[in-house]
This record gives structure tokens, sequence and C-alpha cells, in this order.
């Protein structure tokens, strides 16, 4: 299978392995793609670096973004086929797919924008003395993305790698990557030259992890779990490549006694349902004041039991687990979850879908106890902890009692509580009265503790993949 691109082609792994790829709506094999090793990632390196050195990175700003303002308009005028590609292959919702797409071209519109705006600056020294400091590409990044997200993936890290004028290598998941490879072939109909993007399709311990260990590499960003986070971090140690890193979440959704539950309810069914719970961000515990933890336990219960769970084209608001793995574990976590003493209080309905699926209906558990793994661990799935808590200085302790510290949100009408909360919940974005910001293009994204460190998304993201230099000018006689 012809599923790697290395300097500007096609081509299959050196040694023509495959991976089978399933389909998550029927547990079906549907294709297949290139298994790329070690020579692969080597090959596409030197390929980046043989762009950047010779041509790509003496491209001034403005032609950089232009180009990828060409490439987002192209990706809108193919807007359906890549939604389509997206939700076959990761068996989400057609409409969620859509979204994906049009924040996907969001990116390229973005960084294509503001590639000739990320300026340096002249700071005051001594008589005689000049001094500028510039932003300078890095050189080579690698890119290690999920199989979550796959389209907006792509966007969210290589729009502002290129807009700050490096080429990459790009590994995506294995099990999600049809959108990625298309949307590839749309850049070079662009004029994208050749060895800007490389892509290396295979698994991560064999092609994530060349990548990683890879001595011509400037940058790895990847998105995934802590534990491969780890190695990764490890892996690059050896070279002193710096990270730029995004391990998930256990995002609180915190509800006080004065909030607008008309208003909260639906933020907070669609935090876990979005995506079937596939989210880094996905608020999955749910923390409300006791005083009315009884009624709004029982209102997110009904909105819970009234969502369906189907094919991608039924037009069901949650599609299947995307992996068998996921799946898998998902199940186990469920089986422990039934021995427990947990109550389950709601569940969605899964409606006419085919056998062999990875299916799993929304559900909701309470009160769940603070060390359980269910208040803790990332499920990365539709499941939802329901915990009761007493004071703000409570709801604090509760939320901050995690591992991660990626996304957070409070509801409440108490502006000085607001204010408060926002300061004393660790977490890399903070929603007041609202939850989530669609794409959240221009917002800079990322995490403290567990859940990674540096910042995506914004302007912030073209900080992370260029270096400053300090240009010292002496004038004086």
């Amino acid at each position: 299978m012809k599923t790697l691109l290395i300097n500007g082609r096609w081509q299959s792994s050196h040694d023509e392995r495959v991976i089978d790829i399933e389909d998550p709506a029927t547990g079906q094999v549907f294709t297949q793609v290139g298994r790329g090793g070690a020579v692969d990632v080597d090959a596409a390196v030197k390929a980046a670096r043989n762009a950047f050195l010779n041509h790509w990175g003496s491209w001034s700003a403005l032609e950089r973004g232009r180009l990828l303002c060409r490439i987002g308009e192209e990706i809108l005028l193919h807007a359906e086929e890549i939604a389509k590609i997206e939700s076959s292959d990761t068996g989400k919702p057609l409409h969620l797919a859509r979204n994906d797409i049009a924040v996907l071209a969001r990116y390229f519109e973005f960084y294509g924008a503001a590639a000739d705006k990320h300026h340096g600056q002249v700071i005051p020294y001594v008589n005689g003395y000049n001094v500028q400091v510039v932003h300078e590409p890095l050189g080579v990044t690698a890119h290690i993305i999920p199989w979550n997200y796959p389209s907006q993936m792509f966007g969210r890290t290589s729009c502002p790698a290129l807009a700050a004028g490096n080429a990459i290598v790009l590994k995506p998941s294995e099990e999600a990557c049809q959108s990625v490879l298309y949307i590839a072939k749309l850049m070079q109909s662009v004029g994208l030259p050749d060895g800007v993007l490389n892509i290396v399709t295979g698994y991560g311990h064999e092609a994530g992890d060349a990548l990683a260990r890879h001595p011509d590499i400037n940058l790895i960003t990847f998105t995934g779990s802590p534990v491969v986070g780890a190695h990764i971090q490890a892996a690059s140690a050896i070279n002193q490549v710096p990270c730029l890193l995004e391990l998930g979440g256990k995002s609180p959704q915190i509800v006080f006694a004065d909030a607008n539950l008309d208003k909260a309810i639906p933020a907070i069914v669609g935090g876990i349902v979005q995506n079937t719970g596939q989210t880094c961000s996905a608020g999955t515990r749910l923390l409300i004041q006791q005083e009315i933890y009884e009624e709004v336990s029982a209102r997110v219960a009904h909105a819970v039991s009234s969502i369906t769970v189907g094919m991608p084209d039924a037009g069901a608001q949650c599609g299947p687990i995307i992996t068998r793995a996921q799946f898998e574990r998902l199940n186990t976590l469920l089986e422990r979850l039934d021995q427990s003493s947990i109550p389950l209080i709601a569940k969605g309905k899964i409606i006419d879908v085919q056998a062999g699926g990875f299916f799993v209906p929304p559900m909701l558990y309470g009160p769940v106890p603070r060390d359980h793994e269910l208040a803790r661990a990332e499920a990365f799935g539709p499941i939802l902890a329901a915990m009761p808590f007493e004071d703000e200085a409570d709801a604090a302790r509760l939320a901050n009692d995690t591992d991660y510290a990626l996304v957070a949100a409070i509801w409440t009408e108490s502006g000085a509580r607001q204010q408060r909360m926002a300061r004393t919940v660790s977490a890399g974005q903070f929603y007041i009265n609202c939850y989530g910001a669609g794409g959240g293009v221009e917002l800079p994204f990322g995490g403290r503790k567990k859940s990674g460190y540096g910042r995506e998304k914004g302007f912030q993201a073209l900080d992370e993949f260029t270096t400053t230099k300090t240009i010292v000018h002496c004038f004086a006689d």
C-alpha cells in the first residue's frame, strides 16, 4: 500500500509490510496502510531536512502564509468528501466529521494569515548598541498524532509548524489516517513543495519510536497517553530534543447551587458524549454542590438516557469507539464497575447497529467515591462520574484531586466565585458558564501535570515551533 509520502512521492514501506485497518462500526477489515519503520523514517527526515535547507526554509513568511490559505480554500472545496472519509474511518457521525473538516480549514486560514505576523522585538540597550530578538524556524519537526480527531490534529500540529517555516515528518495513527492521506494529496495539488510534508504510516512502537529517537529532529509533538508521552520524552532526551505534549485529562464540570441549569445541562451532556467521549478535554467529572445533587443528577440522567448510539450515517448522536483496543479497555472498566457498588444512574440507547461494531452507550454513574478509578483515571469513553461537594473550597480540592489538569468549567452566577475558582483550579483552559469552544483554533491549548506541557493553537503555537535568536549590533565608535 502506497501510504507513505516521502519527498513528494507516495510509496510503500521499504519492506512492503502492511497493516490491516478495521471499520469501527463493523469490526471488519476495510483497508490497509503501509507499515513503515526506521528505514522509512530516516528517509522521511532526510527529505524534510533537504527541503528545509534548500528551499522551504528560505521562503518568506508571506509566501508560506499564502500557500496555507490556498490549501484552506481547497479543503473547503472538498469538505464533504473529506468528512465522509473521516466518518467512515473513525466511525463518528457525519455531522461531527463535517465540523472537524471546517475546523481543519480554519487552522490553515488562521496560520496562513498569522505567518507574517509573528513579530520579534527590539530591546532598548546601552548607547551604541542595537539589539533585536527574532523568531527562526527550528528546522525539522516530528508530529505523532492520535486516532480520535485525525483531520483536526493534522491541522492543529502541522499548520503552525509550516507557518513558522519548518519541514515536517508526520506519523498518524495507523488506526485512523485515511483523511490525513487525502488532505496531503490536496496539499500537493495546491503546490506544497516536495519534502516539506512527509508522512510515515505504521505502528507507534516501530515508526513512532524511530521518529522520537531520530538524531536529526528538532522538536517532537505528541498527543496521546501519559505512558507513551513519557516514552517519547525518554527517547528524545538522547538527542536533547524538546517535546510538545498533550497527554489527556480528567476534566471537571463544577455546578454550584446558583447555576443556570437550563444552560448547564446540555453543555454537561455535550461535554461527555462529544466524539463518543473520545476527547482529551471531555468533561468526565460532574461535580455538583450537595444541595442540588439529586436535581442535577436526575436532569443529566434524563438527558443521557435520550442519547442514541448508532452507525455513522444513521443520524445518531454518537458513533462507535474508534479502535478495538480502546473498546476492549472500556468493556474491562465497565465489568469492574458492574462488580462495584457504584450506582449506574442512566445510559443511552444503541440502535440499529451491525454485529461486531465497537459500540458503547453513554453512561452516568454516581455518586462516585473520590478515590475510585472512575474519579481519577481517564476512561476515554462516554462515561460520566457524578460527585457531590460541600462548598467552594471543597469543590476546588476535588477539582484538583487528579493527576491531570487540562480543562475545567464552572457553572455559577456569582462573578466573584467565577474569578476565585478560575485562579484556584488547575487547568490549561477554564470555562465559565460554558464548556469548550468548538475548534478553538485561536485559543492557546495545553495542560499541566500529567496532561502535558507546551501550548498548541493560537499565536502561542508559533512560539513553540520557533526558536529565538538575539542579535546584538555594536555601532559605537
